[in-house]
């Protein structure tokens, strides 16, 4: 993120996958990227050029838990957890105008402890491989109005 973003796309934990890559969304099967990189039509083979998707689009991208305990990838498995500072970040970024949540279990920790930012804030479907009822439709509906 940086003083120019102006959505905040606000994520769970990451995966094992992105642990490993050292970057967000780093399982080739969670959809998060190529929805980004269609809707944009920005190339994403790289972690840098999908900084620079993140960047040209006003785009941050963070995650609500910051440690937690965990096996494996799966939201459900996430155990005592600690909060990013959302106020904080909103702060250092003031121009954030949305928050996307990317599923379930991210905006029921967003909503417990930030319940005053719930304006600003719409809650997605998980773009990740697990979640079988996914609907790119509402995230592209969601782009579609903010990039107005």
């Amino acid at each position: 993120y940086n003083e120019n973003s102006l959505i905040l796309i606000l994520g769970s934990f990451p995966s094992v996958k992105s642990r490993e890559v050292s970057f967000y969304y780093g399982n080739k099967q969670n959809r998060f990227w190529k929805m980004l990189s269609d809707f944009f039509g920005m190339p994403i083979d790289t972690i840098d050029e999908k900084k620079k998707l993140l960047s040209v689009n006003k785009i941050a991208l963070w995650d609500i838990v910051t440690k937690c305990e965990i096996t494996g990838s799966l939201d459900s498995a996430i155990k005592n957890y600690s909060v990013a500072d959302v106020s904080s970040l909103l702060t250092t970024a003031p121009n954030i105008k949305k928050i996307l949540i990317n599923g379930q279990t991210a905006n029921k920790i967003f909503t417990k402890h930030f319940h005053e930012l719930s304006g600003l804030a719409v809650c997605l479907p998980s773009t990740s491989p697990a979640n079988t009822r996914f609907d790119k439709s509402a995230w592209l509906d969601e782009l579609e109005i903010l990039s107005k």
